[in-house]
């Protein structure tokens, strides 16, 4: 499914007054921060979720989702906003923030299984027989839609922009972007060693399962990268960029400590991706580094 602009901005348009136009901050010469951990729910997965949740006819039972945190949160922030009952299923590797976020907007909350993939099958199992509407957590076209709305937010905040650095967990806010800017940006997605989704999918020029473990798993890991993600990454010549867990730490410490920005795990990739060289930016860039995500410790 190749999803376009015009989609993109319809996305954006719906959710005008629904989400929070995050700021941008600059931290050094030629590199900025997009503060999507300003965002409702506290990660950039509350505008997928809404704009989906806008877009579908929710029956009596509600919504379901399976998550590793944020987009259960996100789900359930949208569902109380919309007056709508949520259950959620995240798996015994959440954050206990994540955990508390998401208990605060009133959901029914399903511990079930190690990791996201098995949530999910719980998940479809639960909604079997209900009337309920699924919410993936990124391999949905309107999930991926809402998330690209942060990319007409770039343009229009930092015009000179050329290139982006985001986390890569199963391709929904990568790809996402993708949709919008096609190739006209250089587009360098971060995994940890943990959770490669994105990268052995390039290395094999295709979708495959891997394992995942590490930090950052409850909200990078993805088993495979989604289809519709996958689909746009490739076509916008996006580049892989792994760090190890280590280094993620110190760049969580560094955003905090420097720039006084609270960044959960997978939001301080980009940075370590940065910080350490891994991701080379030379001086004809200006670079835009997307903060996912503020749900930690």
């Amino acid at each position: 499914m190749n999803l376009n602009r015009d989609e993109v901005r319809a996305a954006a348009k719906r959710l005008q007054d629904k989400v929070i136009h995050t700021s941008v901050i600059s931290i050094g010469r030629r590199l900025n921060l997009k503060l999507e951990s300003e965002q409702h729910s506290g990660s950039f997965k509350a505008r997928g979720a809404m704009n989906a949740m806008l877009c579908s006819d929710v029956g009596p039972d509600g919504v379901v989702a399976a998550s590793g945190g944020n987009h259960g949160a996100a789900v359930a922030w949208a569902a109380q906003a919309l007056g709508y009952q949520a259950n959620i299923f995240v798996p015994s590797i959440i954050s206990p923030s994540k955990l508390k976020r998401l208990e605060s907007y009133g959901a029914q909350i399903h511990v079930v299984g190690v990791e996201y993939q098995e949530s999910l099958e719980a998940a479809r199992a639960f909604q079997a027989g209900r009337q309920c509407v699924e919410l993936h957590a990124y391999d949905q076209p309107e999930i991926l839609l809402g998330a690209g709305t942060i990319a007409t937010e770039i343009d229009a905040q930092v015009a000179d922009t050329t290139t982006i650095v985001v986390a890569c967990g199963g391709g929904g806010l990568a790809g996402g972007l993708a949709t919008w800017w096609k190739d006209s940006k250089r587009l360098v997605l971060v995994e940890t060693e943990g959770t490669q989704t994105f990268a052995q999918s390039l290395a094999a020029g295709e979708p495959v399962d891997v394992d995942v473990s590490g930090l950052a798993a409850d909200s990078l890991g993805a088993r495979r990268l989604g289809k519709i993600g996958w689909q746009a990454l490739e076509a916008s010549k996006a580049e892989s960029c792994v760090v190890s867990d280590e280094e993620v730490i110190e760049a969580q410490t560094s955003l905090f400590e420097e720039f006084d920005v609270v960044a959960e795990p997978a939001a301080s990739a980009g940075y370590a991706a940065l910080r350490t060289g891994r991701a080379q930016i030379d001086d004809s860039e200006h670079c835009v580094l997307i903060v996912c995500g503020s749900n930690t410790n």
